[in-house]
């Protein structure tokens, strides 16, 4: 199952960092390395043999990685765990930073006329309700997009692995973008079941004036209102704006990972840093984020709507808006979306790199395809 020379470039000290290991650590490191590989539940198919592509660049050559210890094994109930814990800082800390972004892009859309653009929607909140009023919706958005980004990094983490399994390592190179959306969107569906109830409060807060202002008081007020189908009436909207959103997230993230290592980077991954690293992981987040703003918005400007109107339903509501109106605060999104994404990715990571996680580099062709392929 493991090609011969794996223990060789496991063992192999980079040629950038002259290693000087006893017998003693050697065997141990690689023992470690070894039996995560061959333990792992679903397979591992990104753990190829670490090499850079020689056809990138002449100046290149081809190194081995350095071995890392890690803290746990790839794919194990640990690594999933620390991955959702992960997801809880990286979606929960900075949804809850862009509330005052997020609060007039949803009065943009719910009442155009009267907020207009980004700058006078932040003028008309101000002058009507002070700068208090900016931080409406923050308790709902914490608990809530913690709760999602659990959901969403974690399964993520355990359906790429899932689905590697089942492809095999060829399969998972040739088709890894299709991977990538297959795993990224079944990590959401879940991830917004537990995401909707919070969203349904935040928006009431944000969009209707004189409704109850604190998580507090929103939570039993629906609940008594209209019950707990009350918390979920906006959850398929939320499907068909998050489920997108979060394909092109993961997809579009690792698709450019790979690419600015290949193409941008002027070293191979191996030779960088860790805080090299984490750059190029916030460039490739931000340009991720950017995309998938304009994916996802049609359907964000339903949910805030759905919303605020009692007693509507998604065709009714995109009848309502028309094609023009559903885009209605794209600029103040794509602003928020892209940081967003991009320090979600940033903090992930960081967290993976702080917690000593299994951090398979961008993957390569397989020396079995190559063959095949008749690619050196």
């Amino acid at each position: 199952m493991y090609p011969r020379d794996l223990t060789f470039s496991i063992l192999s000290p980079s040629p950038v960092r002259e290693g000087h290991w006893s017998q003693t650590e050697i065997i141990k490191m690689s023992n470690s390395i070894v039996t995560a590989c061959r333990t792992n539940l679903f397979g591992n198919p990104f753990f190829t043999n670490a090499k850079c592509e020689s056809q990138v660049s002449p100046t290149r050559t081809i190194a081995a990685a350095a071995p890392e210890e890690t803290s746990c094994e790839f794919g194990s109930l640990k690594y999933y765990a620390l991955c959702g814990f992960g997801g809880l800082l990286s979606c929960g800390l900075t949804h809850t930073a862009v509330v005052p972004l997020d609060l007039v892009k949803c009065r943009i859309q719910v009442d155009a006329a009267k907020y207009g653009n980004i700058v006078k929607g932040f003028k008309v909140t101000l002058a009507e309700e002070g700068v208090r009023a900016l931080g409406k919706g923050w308790a709902p958005t914490l608990v809530g997009y913690s709760m999602q980004g659990v959901g969403k990094f974690g399964f993520y983490e355990l359906f790429k692995i899932f689905y590697s399994g089942m492809l095999g390592e060829e399969n998972t190179y040739l088709w890894r973008t299709s991977l990538y959306l297959a795993a990224s969107a079944s990590a959401e569906f879940f991830a917004d079941i537990a995401l909707c109830p919070m969203e349904a409060i935040k928006v009431r807060i944000q969009t209707q004036p004189g409704w109850s202002t604190t998580l507090r008081e929103g939570f039993p007020r629906i609940l008594k209102e209209e019950g707990v189908s009350g918390f979920y009436k906006g959850l398929v909207p939320l499907w068909a704006r998050q489920i997108p959103y979060t394909m092109m997230k993961f997809a579009c993230f690792e698709r450019t990972v790979e690419l600015l290592y290949k193409n941008v980077v002027p070293k191979p991954r191996s030779e960088c840093t860790k805080g090299e690293q984490l750059v190029v992981t916030f460039a490739a987040g931000y340009i991720a984020g950017v995309f998938c703003a304009i994916v996802s918005h049609p359907a964000d400007t339903i949910v805030s709507k759905l919303n605020q109107k009692k007693g509507s339903n998604f065709i009714d509501i995109a009848k309502s808006l028309g094609l023009m109106g559903m885009w209605k605060g794209l600029v103040p999104r794509i602003i928020m979306i892209g940081t967003l994404t991009a320090l979600q990715w940033f903090i992930y990571d960081s967290v993976k790199v702080a917690f000593r996680l299994p951090r398979p580099p961008p993957p390569e062709m397989p020396e079995s395809l190559k063959r095949k392929l008749g690619v050196n």
